[in-house]
């Protein structure tokens, strides 16, 4: 009774009601893999610190390997290797994990929309923890003016822009002597620092960022994310979608206001957004059975753990690729890699 208070069924539409039978699973499974690949960057943020601060100090602290998942964290370097291996046909010599990893992860985003945000992006899973404790705290999120909201969305596609042009004149030989470079080699310590030793203006800034994404849902990934709005791009080239189908649905409206990305899911058949994160928090909120899936052409339904294992294939096919080839690890001696962390160092610390 209460449910048909808050929203009230017409009674043409009574007869079309049939409520699921047992618990919708799709988050449950969808945070299992969120979470795990979280707790998996924290694992190797922790062994790539404990490896910079051992060639730091001279081998005087604990002894770590350089995690090779780290590269995951290089967006930019990443796409630069994946240029130079599809203009010149040769693996990269330098940061090549991260490439197969950002292979990965397009690839999941050409099969499952854009899943990675939702499904595996450490930043991502921090924004809905941001904007879920803000709406504890407020109860409720705020929502920009469409006359702001489209414009600020925008600027994820802007800067990615950016980035592809920046990328885009660079010729192989560039990228190749690049990261291969002193420069290049350490890029990973180079990102490390930059939180390590935050100055004073990109902390405020961070400051700022935290505070907008507890109240405006998913502020970064919405409006700023470049990395988000390259998987946005190539999602729209996927086969699967949300599809709501007309005859069960009964209208409710419970879709969208489920929708992280505010996406008008009740008034459309098939959502071909970019902004579609493949989250499946409106097919877990639908009432009506059969009315709201992610389907594959021929409305072939992909269950959450057919996404999940989809994903990790993706993932760890490139893992196991780059090991199997031998180019996962970097061919970068540890006494070099000691002897280019401490000049980075140096640079912060003269």
């Amino acid at each position: 009774m209460a449910a048909q208070a808050q929203f009230p069924i017409p009674p043409s539409a009574k007869k079309k009601l049939v409520r699921r039978v047992g618990k919708d699973h799709s988050q449950l499974v969808r945070r299992a893999v969120q979470y795990s690949f979280f707790a998996l960057n924290l694992w190797i943020g922790f062994q790539f610190y404990g490896f910079v601060r051992y060639c730091e100090t001279g081998g005087a602290t604990t002894k770590f390997s350089r995690p090779a998942g780290v590269e995951g964290w290089l967006p930019i370097a990443s796409l630069m290797n994946l240029k130079y291996f599809l203009i010149t046909g040769h693996m990269p010599k330098a940061l090549v994990a991260g490439m197969l990893l950002l292979s990965a992860f397009l690839g999941i985003s050409l099969l499952l929309k854009k899943s990675f945000c939702s499904w595996l992006c450490p930043v991502g899973t921090i924004s809905e923890w941001l904007w879920k404790l803000g709406r504890k705290l407020i109860g409720r999120s705020v929502a920009l003016p469409r006359g702001l909201d489209i414009p600020l969305r925008g600027l994820k596609y802007l800067l990615m822009s950016f980035f592809l042009f920046a990328v885009g004149t660079m010729s192989a030989g560039a990228i190749e002597q690049f990261l291969s470079g002193p420069y290049g080699a350490v890029a990973d310590v180079q990102m490390l620092n930059f939180f390590r030793h935050l100055g004073q203006t990109a902390a405020a800034v961070l400051v700022v960022l935290v505070a907008l994404s507890l109240f405006i849902q998913n502020f970064w990934c919405r409006y700023l994310c470049p990395y988000g709005a390259l998987m946005g791009v190539v999602a729209l080239a996927s086969p699967s979608k949300i599809e709501r189908f007309p005859d069960p649905c009964i209208d409710c409206g419970k879709c969208s206001k489920a929708c992280p990305s505010l996406l008008p899911v009740d008034q459309l058949v098939t959502i071909r957004s970019p902004e579609c994160t493949a989250c499946m928090e409106c097919v877990a909120v639908c009432p009506a059975e059969g009315a709201l899936a992610f389907t594959l052409p021929h409305r072939r339904t992909l269950k959450p753990v057919a996404i999940a294992a989809l994903i990790a294939a993706f993932f760890f096919g490139a893992v196991l690729y780059g090991k199997a080839t031998g180019h996962w690890r970097p061919n970068v001696s540890q006494e070099t890699y000691m002897e280019l962390i401490g000049h980075a160092e140096a640079a912060i610390h003269p």
